[in-house]
C-alpha cells in the first residue's frame, strides 16, 4: 500500500490528478479503474476522482507499491548550471527574473546544457528527490529564447494556477517590449489588428477545419529613430506565438536580428554597421496582479547593455530612464 500526506503546496487539486502524479508509471486507465474498485482512499473513506484534497489529507492507495510507485528520475548530475538571469524580484511564491537572450525556458528538442526552469530551480534550491505529487517550480509564461526581459516563474502551484487564469483572460495584465525595427514608421504610432494563424495547429486539424486564425492585436510607438531603423515601445493586448515578430514583418518593418521571420540583408548590414548580434526585443515592463495578494506588480527589466550599446552607435535615443550605453567604436569590417 502507498501512503502519503497531502502537503499545503499539493492542497486544494483535484484527487485523481495528484494520484496521476504519484503513479505516473500506471497507465490512466488503470488509474480509475482503482477509483472504481475503491483502492483510492482519503482519510480512511472511499475516495472520488474529483473530490479537492485538503493540506493534512491522508491519501491511501492499495496495491503491490513496487509496481504501482513512478520510476524515480533518470540518474546522475541534472544539467543546472549557474544561474544567469538577474533577479527582479523575490517573494514566498513569486520570483520574477530578467532572462538574457539565448537562454531557453524549457528542455526540447535541439536544446542543449541549462534551461531557465532548471537554473530557476538551482537558484531556489529545489532537492532532486522531490516526490512527484509536490510542485516544482517553473516559468509561468513564455518568452522566445532569443528575446530577453521579464519572466515570471512560480514558486508554488497556488501561484501558477492563479497566473494561468490570469494569463488566460488577461484581466489587469499589461506587457510592454522594446523592439528595434526595419525603417522609419508611417507615423508616431499605431495599431496593427491581424488574426495570426494557430501556431501550433495539427495537419489533421488544417485538413478538417482549414487553417485556424486567432485574433491578435499589438499597438506601437515610436521611442526614436532613423532612416534605416525605428526604437519601438510595443503593447501586446493579446499573447499569440511570435505576435510581435509576426506582426511587425507583416507591416513591412520586420524586427532587427530576427533570423526566422527578418531581413536577411538587413540583419546583416545591422550587424556589421552596429554590431547587433542577436534579435533585439526585450520584454521590458510587465504589470500584473499577484497571483496570491492581488496587489499590482509592475516589473520593469531595463535594457540589456548590449542593446544600448548597438543604439549609442546608431545614435538612437533608448528608451525614458535608462542611461545611455558607453560610446564604442563600431565593429571592424573585413572589406
Amino acid at each position: 500500500m502507498i501512503t502519503f500526506t497531502v502537503s499545503p503546496d499539493a492542497a486544494g487539486q483535484r484527487l485523481d490528478k495528484l494520484v496521476r502524479k504519484a503513479l505516473r508509471d500506471v497507465p490512466l486507465s488503470h488509474v480509475y479503474k482503482m477509483f472504481r474498485t475503491r483502492k483510492v482512499r482519503v482519510n480512511g473513506a472511499r475516495a472520488r476522482p474529483e473530490q479537492l484534497v485538503q493540506e493534512g489529507d491522508a491519501v491511501a492507495i492499495r496495491g503491490d507499491e513496487e509496481k504501482l510507485l513512478a520510476a524515480p528520475e533518470p540518474s546522475g548530475p541534472r544539467p543546472r548550471g549557474k544561474p544567469t538571469f538577474g533577479v527582479l524580484h523575490e517573494d514566498d511564491d513569486l520570483l520574477v527574473v530578467d532572462k538574457p537572450a539565448g537562454l531557453a525556458a524549457h528542455p526540447g528538442t535541439g536544446i542543449v546544457g541549462a534551461t531557465l526552469v532548471e537554473m530557476a530551480r538551482a537558484y531556489l534550491k529545489v532537492p532532486d528527490d522531490l516526490p512527484p505529487t509536490e510542485f516544482r517550480p517553473s516559468p509561468a509564461h513564455r518568452l522566445d529564447r532569443d528575446t530577453s526581459g521579464v519572466v515570471l516563474v512560480a514558486k508554488t502551484r497556488r501561484a501558477m494556477v492563479a497566473l494561468g487564469e490570469t494569463f488566460t483572460t488577461g484581466e489587469g495584465v499589461r506587457k510592454t517590449y522594446l523592439a528595434l525595427a526595419k525603417g522609419k514608421m508611417p507615423r508616431d504610432a499605431g495599431t496593427i489588428d491581424l488574426p495570426l494563424s494557430e501556431h501550433e495547429q495539427t495537419s489533421k486539424s488544417k485538413a478538417v477545419r482549414g487553417v485556424n486564425f486567432q485574433e491578435a492585436l499589438t499597438r506601437w510607438k515610436v521611442l526614436s529613430s532613423m532612416k534605416e531603423a525605428s526604437l519601438l515601445s510595443v503593447v501586446i493586448e493579446t499573447g499569440r506565438t511570435h505576435q510581435i515578430r509576426r506582426h511587425l514583418e507583416a507591416a513591412g518593418h520586420p524586427v532587427a536580428g530576427d533570423r526566422r521571420y527578418g531581413d536577411f540583408a538587413f540583419n546583416r548590414a545591422a550587424k556589421q554597421r552596429w554590431g547587433l548580434s542577436r534579435m533585439f526585443l526585450h520584454a521590458w515592463k510587465l504589470e500584473v496582479p499577484h497571483p496570491v495578494t492581488g496587489a499590482p506588480l509592475r516589473l520593469e527589466a531595463e535594457l540589456p547593455p548590449a542593446l544600448r550599446e548597438v543604439l549609442s552607435r546608431m545614435n538612437l535615443a533608448g528608451p525614458p530612464g535608462q542611461a545611455p550605453a558607453r560610446r564604442d567604436p563600431p565593429p571592424h569590417r573585413e572589406r
